[in-house]
């Protein structure tokens, strides 16, 4: 089975980053303030949003 599903970080407007699939960032949101992706798989938008809340650019949810 080969999973299509591409994965993204987006920071919201609190300041809290999230990791969402693809389908909700084709839907414009006006609360997502920045994004990074995408990212073929979850754990690997996990990885980068540790990464992005160690460096102070998130906050965990």
């Amino acid at each position: 089975m080969e999973d299509a599903q591409k994965w993204y970080v987006v920071k919201r407007n609190a300041g809290n980053c999230e990791i969402v699939p693809s389908e909700e960032i084709e839907d414009a949101h006006p609360e997502i303030v920045e994004q990074w992706g995408p990212f073929s798989s979850q754990e690997e938008a996990i990885a980068r949003r540790v990464g992005l809340i160690r460096s102070g650019k998130c906050q965990p949810v």
